[in-house]
């Protein structure tokens, strides 16, 4: 059965994790697209105070507060979904936690409360998504992460978590191959994003966290999950750094351990003293509404290796006009020779 997803405008879309970084993102691109939109968090207040922000604009968002690790959270969030806007067409699950630490150092609860909302909240997710989708339609995207290919060291329940979260979407876009159902299934690979994420990150490093660069802007993510939303595709990899680390990752897997041994430690760790207020969201929520970190980095605003995988004909077109171009400039120097 053909997939025929809908324009962003006459799309309902549900966004979980969505008071910070990635998903604060999305949420205000989609409404921006005029889509109309759930916002799933812990933070009710942050909710609201987005939701207020987005109407003021002209949106359409509806809210709910809500714990993606509660086993029951997805019934609950398309049928608040339903009751608001007669169902749903994109389901982006987006919610994750993290921890810095080594494995050793880092608590079992606390690597479980990493797969509880990352991993079963995106499995929670999808499945109760697709049970809705699978006779009119629609699009699963889950955030995935460069990390889904090559681990991260001191971030090692996280790396697992994305991993897990990738091959999860990979087994479920074959089922629905086999089936015949009109759903698209996406993996968006993020690579560093400057995200909240080292200020909501459990740390247990001896120094404030920091993403290593390269560092991305967190709306190209936005940018690939709204394309996935009305335009079928497998996988998209946010950042060239990522795509570069995963093809390493195939190439030279043990020059990569040894090189993550020597420089991930320090690369992860900074001097300067944490944003004023900086605690830890693992199991409570904090103060939200921030799509970039409060850290000072060198931040990329744009990736052209997203364009290419969102528009190959043309990134192949621009790629065939450069060779063109340095052919011809070959051959005249020759003849000038």
């Amino acid at each position: 059965m053909s997939i025929n997803l809908k324009s962003l405008a006459q799309q309902r879309i549900i966004i979980t994790g969505a008071t910070s970084g990635i998903g604060l993102a999305i949420a205000e691109a989609a409404s921006a697209a005029g889509a109309r939109i759930m916002l799933a968090a812990r933070n009710e207040a942050a909710l609201a105070d987005i939701r207020d922000r987005l109407e003021a604009a002209g949106g359409d968002v509806a809210i709910l507060a809500i714990d993606v690790a509660d086993p029951d959270y997805a019934e609950r969030l398309a049928a608040a979904t339903l009751a608001r806007f007669g169902g749903f067409d994109t389901w982006v699950n987006d919610a994750a936690a993290a921890t810095y630490g080594t494995l050793a150092q880092t608590p079992i609860a606390d690597q479980r409360r990493v797969f509880d909302v990352g991993y079963w909240g995106t499995v929670n997710g999808a499945l109760t998504a697709l049970s809705h989708l699978r006779l009119k339609g629609g699009a699963i995207i889950n955030i995935g992460s460069v990390l889904s290919e090559r681990a991260m060291i001191l971030q090692g329940p996280y790396s697992a978590m994305k991993h897990a979260v990738k091959g999860f979407t990979d087994a479920l876009r074959s089922e629905v191959i086999r089936d015949g159902l009109p759903v698209s299934v996406t993996l968006i690979k993020p690579s560093a994003m400057h995200t909240p994420y080292p200020e909501h990150a459990r740390n247990r490093m001896p120094k404030p966290a920091q993403l290593p660069q390269l560092i991305y802007d967190p709306r190209l993510v936005a940018r690939a999950v709204l394309f996935a939303a009305h335009t079928p595709r497998r996988e998209l990899t946010v950042g060239g750094f990522g795509a570069g680390a995963a093809v390493g990752d195939l190439v030279a897997p043990g020059l990569l351990d040894r090189a993550m041994a020597a420089f991930g430690t320090s690369a992860q760790q900074t001097d300067k003293a944490p944003p004023p207020g900086t605690n830890d969201n693992l199991y409570e929520p904090r103060k939200d509404g921030a799509v970039e970190s409060q850290q000072p980095q060198h931040v990329r605003r744009q990736s052209l290796w997203l364009e290419a995988q969102m528009h190959p004909l043309g990134a192949l077109g621009i790629a065939g006009a450069g060779l063109g171009l340095l052919a011809a400039g070959l051959a005249g120097a020759r003849r000038l020779r």
